[in-house]
């Protein structure tokens, strides 16, 4: 493919060609190629934006089609994220009233205008954290789209998680009052195993978001996880009791502190954090997750019309979460 392409500036096309074939990747993308190939790259009008996204989508599709990674429908966008439009949209944002503590939604909206609108593990001050909130329900699509971030490294969709974390914290600001962003740790060898731990990939486009300091190496998990993948209830909170601690000169005194992990399967993670931080000094401690693991009743009082809402699986809690969330 020796001879350059017949992209040459000026009239009679005499001038240095823009762009040779050995320049280009073997299989380039429409991305690729009108940016090697378009020698004045001013900024373009919205409309003309708009009609190159549309031939470049249209080319992505048939050029190289790839199949969504969850319904394995072939993607007819181009985008960043391996996963189709439809599979998003059904990932929707838990809404209506639910505990003022630990966000779980309720049954009955007229526990929310109770004199004490709190579950009964609130009640109970079972928790060590001040709030805790999720996106969505942790379903089966959204078992699915963590696995990609999770196992798989896609990591553009920790980008688009924050993105949905962000809108869920400003839509109640006085529960997120914040002075630094904290991935949930994994233990070292779990690092080491995965290459990246899931919790750091989405607080650290979060705390852009927020336009908060990041501090991934403050909290600290000592203990390894068990070996046992699923776990009790009861084991669960054995497990995590005690694994997390405080860097040793970490400035976490009198400070407001925002836990980010994946998933709130029983609480126990954000709970374990939360009584490190306090006990070293952190003024209050606030969780955020991805996913909320809800009750079968849950599942079944949801709408029928509102897919993002609906079939929660016995084995979501447990097919892509850490043992002891």
């Amino acid at each position: 493919m020796g001879p350059p392409l017949s992209l040459l500036p000026g009239k009679t096309g005499a001038g240095t060609a823009v762009v040779s074939s050995s320049q280009l990747p073997l299989f380039p993308s429409p991305v690729q190629v009108y940016f090697l190939c378009v020698p004045d790259r001013r900024p373009l009008p919205s409309v003309l934006r708009g009609v190159l996204r549309e031939a470049l989508d249209t080319l992505t599709s048939l050029i190289l089609p790839a199949p969504c990674r969850i319904c394995e429908s072939l993607l007819l966008e181009a985008s960043r994220i391996p996963v189709c439009s439809g599979c998003l949209l059904r990932i929707r944002p838990l809404a209506g009233p639910s505990c003022q503590c630990c966000g779980r939604p309720y049954f009955s909206p007229v526990a929310a205008v109770s004199a004490q609108p709190l579950c009964q593990l609130c009640r109970r001050t079972t928790y060590a954290f001040d709030h805790a909130r999720s996106f969505a329900a942790y379903d089966d699509h959204l078992a699915r789209a963590i696995i990609l971030l999770k196992y798989h490294a896609v990591t553009s969709l920790a980008g688009w998680f924050a993105s949905h974390l962000a809108d869920r914290i400003a839509a109640e600001p006085a529960v997120f009052p914040a002075d630094t962003v904290l991935p949930v740790p994994l233990d070292a060898a779990r690092r080491r195993e995965r290459g990246f731990n899931q919790a750091e990939l989405l607080a650290r486009p979060l705390a852009k978001k927020l336009g908060l300091p990041l501090q991934s190496s403050w909290l600290l998990r000592t203990r390894p996880r068990p070996e046992k993948l699923r776990l009790s209830r009861r084991e669960r909170w054995t497990t995590v009791r005690g694994a997390y601690e405080v860097r040793e000169n970490a400035p976490v005194d009198n400070l407001r502190l925002l836990l980010v992990d994946d998933v709130f399967t029983t609480g126990a993670t954000l709970d374990a954090c939360a009584r490190a931080l306090k006990r070293a000094g952190a003024a209050a401690v606030t969780g955020i997750t991805v996913g909320r693991l809800l009750p079968a009743w849950w599942s079944a009082a949801a709408p029928d019309n509102n897919p993002g809402r609906g079939g929660i699986p016995s084995s979501a809690g447990q097919s892509s979460g850490d043992a002891s969330r």
